[in-house]
């Protein structure tokens, strides 16, 4: 199975640390964010990823060659000329991902004992052309959902923004993006942006005629590793749960 790891972001929240170093290599016990996340997908399957790459990538092209994942072939998908956004980086990585099968993309900074097999399925059952992993927390930005559990909408509550997919849904619900989701790869056909753009924009556009899913996860242990003041919070949480960074 096929996997995404998004890794190319400058991770301005985690500066100063990033200031020299690529926020995949940041590191938690000292384990670099990108192995722990290497390890989460070989773990469950997944032996063909792909690591995108931008902010300091010849650091992260030289820790994978000096740190084979035995039995995943791990591809780079450099985007060093410039910085694509997570649309563009997926269409960008089409040449490692594209197939008769559904790939997952999985962000770098998250951490959670997530079931991506149960995820996979969620997809492939559901025929959706993509199937994110959501949950019921606090944040400033939420995925919008219909009764059926299909992605309607997208609300922005730090600038009272919301954008429908089609018409306005009574009663929608909002859950948070989990930063994990499995796409079919009959989106590259169906994309019509170029260069660099969010994903979400082309979700929202798509939602209209071909169903994007949601799985729902609230329960499990998911933590987001991105901002600085969040690393003492996971090392202190994986120093109780070390299963989740073998």
């Amino acid at each position: 199975m096929k996997a995404l790891i998004l890794a190319a972001g400058l991770g301005t929240r985690l500066m100063p640390l990033t200031a020299n170093t690529p926020k995949a290599l940041v590191r938690i016990h000292g384990i670099p964010l990108l192995e722990i996340a290497i390890r989460k997908l070989t773990r469950e399957g997944f032996s063909d990823i792909t690591v995108n790459i931008h902010h300091h990538a010849g650091q992260i092209i030289d820790y994978l060659a000096g740190h084979p994942f035995p039995g995943a072939r791990i591809n780079v998908s450099d985007e060093s000329e410039m910085l694509l956004d997570t649309g563009g980086a997926i269409l960008h990585a089409r040449r490692f991902l594209d197939g008769p099968e559904p790939f997952l993309v999985h962000n770098v900074d998250v951490i959670s004992d997530i079931d991506l097999q149960a995820l996979y399925r969620a997809n492939r059952t559901g025929q959706h052309l993509a199937t994110l992993a959501v949950s019921h927390r606090s944040s400033s930005r939420y995925f919008l959902f219909d009764d059926k559990g299909m992605m309607c909408g997208w609300k922005d509550t730090a600038n009272n923004k919301t954008r429908w997919s089609g018409e306005p849904v009574d009663n929608a619900k909002p859950l948070a993006f989990s930063g994990v989701h499995v796409i079919h790869p009959g989106i590259f056909e169906l994309l019509t942006e170029k260069g660099r753009f969010s994903i979400v924009d082309a979700y929202l556009r798509l939602a209209r005629s071909h169903p994007v899913g949601s799985y729902f996860h609230t329960g499990n242990a998911w933590l987001d590793v991105g901002k600085k003041k969040q690393l003492p919070v996971a090392a202190r949480y994986l120093s109780k749960h070390p299963e989740m960074i073998k």
